[in-house]
């Protein structure tokens, strides 16, 4: 039975957690719901959430509960983002003025922010393996040069003294959606933070079209970078499919075209590229389409550029996004996940990493 007013249990004492001890129409308290949509997002398992309400509380609750609660809360947010994003992309009415905001900033970015898409795999149930799209929006800081993160995080070596660039105050999106309909909560999650009015913002991303073309949609003005990892990635893809894998002569080809990249020369990268003759069909696709690659995203690998000015040239934030806001909570053993379900999921896990799960939750209920 839900706990709504402070007694004594097995010799155990606790309080409600309502001040009000105002109760929901499952009966159970406000307070209690909302930490037990805490323990239901933080924990791997809705089984592990009751466990560890148990501890924390000393109340008696099962599993089943915990998922009730949680799906709960994820639904409202989802219907509540889902009207939200309908509306941003509506074309406003003629009595509106652009500059007036209808949709409250939140932890707003200053300075220079940043954007960053990807996707990852979560298993549906009946479907298979599905792709939920992530992004994460990010304040932009330059360490100082003597700060001790910064000389912790400087890499060895000729390209160990540039300045480091550290992403915080992260926001995330994400959910089972095509591509335009990511852009759409990229988009709200944007307004939410405030990153249309920033007048230097970044996205760096993989290289991959679907994201460029999102992005470039909703913030035409955003410098658009490729993660410094994923183009290394395709050098050393096409060193060792041309050179032999991790041999000398690899290494050596690869490290003089990063140094070219490091040093805004991608057009030499292009032609190193176009004089191995990697259309053949004995080399992988990826090697194979290496020189367009390259040429097509030059613009977006000026690395010597965005260093210059205090840019991030590596999209670990997103990448992170996925393992430690997606993953954990939707990539268990079994059988997978009912759609309906994870979209609830994701979309409380997207407030619950932002830091905005009592807010939310206060202005959801609230409003109910």
């Amino acid at each position: 039975m839900p706990i709504t007013s402070a007694r004594s249990v097995k010799g155990r004492r606790f309080f409600p957690l309502d001040e009000k001890l105002q109760l929901r129409a499952d009966s159970w308290s406000g307070g209690a719901a909302r930490v037990m949509t805490r323990c239901g997002l933080r924990e791997s398992s809705f089984e592990q959430a009751a466990e560890g309400y148990r501890e924390a509380t000393g109340g008696q609750v099962c599993g089943a509960s915990v998922r009730r609660v949680t799906q709960g809360f994820g639904q409202q947010v989802q219907e509540r983002h889902t009207a939200e994003a309908e509306r941003a992309a509506r074309v406003g009415a003629f009595e509106e003025f652009p500059h007036e905001r209808w949709l409250p900033l939140v932890q707003p970015l200053r300075g220079t922010g940043n954007v960053s898409s990807d996707g990852t795999m979560v298993l549906i149930r009946g479907e298979g393996w599905k792709e939920v799209k992530v992004a994460v929006f990010s304040q932009v800081e330059v360490l100082p040069p003597h700060h001790p993160e910064r000389r912790k995080a400087q890499r060895e070596g000729q390209r160990g003294q540039t300045d480091v660039v550290r992403l915080g105050q992260h926001s995330y999106c994400a959910g089972l959606w095509d591509a335009d309909t990511f852009g759409r909560y990229q988009y709200l999650e944007g307004l939410r933070r405030g990153f249309d009015r920033l007048t230097t913002t970044t996205s760096v991303n993989d290289g991959a079209r679907w994201i460029a073309r999102i992005t470039d949609t909703n913030f035409p003005h955003t410098q658009q970078i490729v993660d410094w990892t994923h183009g290394t990635e395709h050098l050393w893809a096409v060193g060792n499919a041309v050179f032999g894998e991790a041999t000398a002569e690899a290494a050596q080809w690869v490290d003089q075209r990063q140094t070219e990249l490091w040093h805004n020369q991608g057009e030499a990268v292009v032609t190193a590229l176009q004089g191995l003759e990697l259309e053949q069909t004995a080399y992988p696709e990826l090697v194979q389409q290496a020189p367009g690659y390259f040429a097509a995203r030059l613009a977006q690998m000026r690395y010597a550029d965005f260093r210059a000015a205090g840019y991030p040239i590596g999209s670990g934030s997103v990448e992170s996004a996925a393992r430690n806001v997606v993953q954990p909570r939707l990539r268990r053993p079994g059988r997978g996940w009912a759609r309906d379900n994870a979209d609830a999921m994701l979309a409380a896990l997207g407030e619950f990493h932002s830091g905005r799960l009592q807010t939310t939750w206060q202005s959801v209920y609230t409003a109910a």
